[in-house]
């Protein structure tokens, strides 16, 4: 390795340690014959003091361009202990320091912590993006939700599986399929894992999640959509109705929260966020939804779902009644949900469906399946479907299907709303929607 140390690692514990550091400079700043350097790496910075004949060979350096110091750690007087950087109590006596890459000027975007450059120009330069401590700070925690994410259901019993992205034709509305030549025929990206969920968990696997690419050709300008994402999607078999995958998402929430807020500390304390790990989620019917929504002067038809506006709007009232940042939406009108969810005995026109909203965003979609073939066959037949014309799908339901259901939920926007971001494209490294295929 290049170096014995990063930058954030440097304590009172190593004083007069002789130690090698490689990172990018932040700041220069020369005073006299002297100057003070700022070293900055993925762990944190170090001011590396820099003698008159050290100052004089890197006068012509630049920001951001990487470099490899050596010296000794001295720990620096109380009064001159510096509270704006990590490694404040410390500071390297230089002995050495080599440019191993230079970098060009001007920088084409800012990269200072505070700046107002737009998301568009600073996705553009990504790589450059990322070395702002808050904005790294965002994918450390990101990559947290998906560790944890994986221990949740790993302990809970489920099968991870890896769904194929390539398909014959999505299951729901082709109408956002983006199509592709595949040979001689026409492939589809997948627009979900749902079919292969379905499949697995009646092929006796019984509990299943994947963490995949989702690609929706869809052609939406918002803080909330994007064209291709990342899935959270597990299926459960055995269930009494879609309570019991709900009492898994909500299990799953109350153990993501902790345990980032456990090995995220710093991460959330830099971005001032503090996490409120819920006790109980409430879950409400539509029908009552759409009677508090109308008290605030929000109107939703009985044949239509929840607008963005009223997402918002609810979760005032529950964070306001209940003190939680999650509330269940159950019960979704028939003519919105696809033909393979459940619909309850004695409502034909809701289903057993639910939406999972937080903050004021929905950040995912869940039911009971209809395991029975002859109800989903005429509940296909009733959305324009021929299940004769899906084989495939069909057939998974002739030989023993278990009562079964799941959720389908956004790791984007899971980061988006745990973080309290303004537009989810914060929230993934490389977005992509109608405009953007680069980089």
């Amino acid at each position: 390795m290049l170096r014995t140390h990063s930058c954030g690692e440097l304590t009172k514990k190593n004083e007069g340690k002789k130690v090698t550091l490689v990172g990018w400079v932040k700041t220069l700043r020369v005073q006299g014959k002297v100057s003070f350097l700022l070293l900055r790496d993925r762990d944190g910075i170090t001011q590396c003091f820099l003698n008159d004949e050290l100052t004089k060979k890197t006068s012509d350096i630049t920001p951001e361009s990487v470099v490899l110091v050596e010296g000794k750690v001295k720990v620096r007087p109380d009064k001159q202990i510096r509270k704006d950087i990590k490694t404040g109590e410390i500071e390297i006596e230089t002995s050495k320091i080599e440019i191993i890459s230079k970098a060009e000027v001007p920088l084409p975007i800012e990269v200072e912590e505070e700046t107002t450059t737009h998301i568009d120009k600073r996705v553009d330069n990504r790589f450059l993006d990322l070395r702002r401590d808050k904005v790294n700070a965002i994918f450390r925690v990101r990559s947290k939700i998906a560790q944890h994410t994986v221990e949740f259901f790993s302990k809970e019993g489920f099968v991870n599986i890896n769904s194929p992205k390539l398909t014959e034709s999505g299951v729901e509305s082709g109408a956002e399929e983006f199509k592709l030549p595949y040979f001689k025929k026409t492939a589809s990206l997948a627009q979900s894992p749902q079919v292969y969920k379905q499949m697995f968990v009646i092929s006796g696997l019984e509990r299943v999640y994947e963490i995949g690419t989702v690609f929706r050709a869809e052609k939406s300008h918002t803080t909330r959509h994007l064209t291709e994402f990342t899935g959270i999607d597990m299926e459960m078999g055995f269930i009494e109705n879609e309570h019991d995958v709900m009492d898994v998402v909500e299990n799953y929430f109350k153990y993501l929260l902790t345990e980032v807020s456990k090995s995220c500390k710093e991460e959330l304390e830099l971005l001032k966020v503090k996490l409120n790990v819920p006790k109980k989620i409430p879950r409400l019917d539509i029908s009552e939804i759409r009677k508090i929504l109308k008290e605030k002067k929000k109107n939703i038809p009985e044949d239509d779902d929840l607008d963005a506006e009223a997402e918002k709007l609810l979760s005032e009232y529950v964070k306001e009644k209940y003190k939680c940042d999650f509330v269940f939406a159950l019960n979704y009108p028939w003519k919105k949900r696809p033909f393979y969810h459940m619909r309850p005995e004695n409502n034909p026109k809701g289903t057993r469906s639910f939406d999972l909203i937080y903050n004021g965003v929905e950040i995912g979609t869940g039911a009971q399946r209809e395991h029975r073939l002859e109800i989903l066959e005429k509940q296909a037949k009733e959305k324009g479907i021929d299940l004769k014309k899906m084989k495939f799908y069909r057939d998974i339901f002739r030989f023993g299907a278990p009562p079964h259901g799941g959720v389908g939920l956004g790791l984007d926007r899971i980061t988006e709303q745990l973080l309290n971001l303004d537009n989810i494209r914060e929230a993934i490294l490389l977005p992509r929607d109608p405009e953007r295929l680069t980089p």
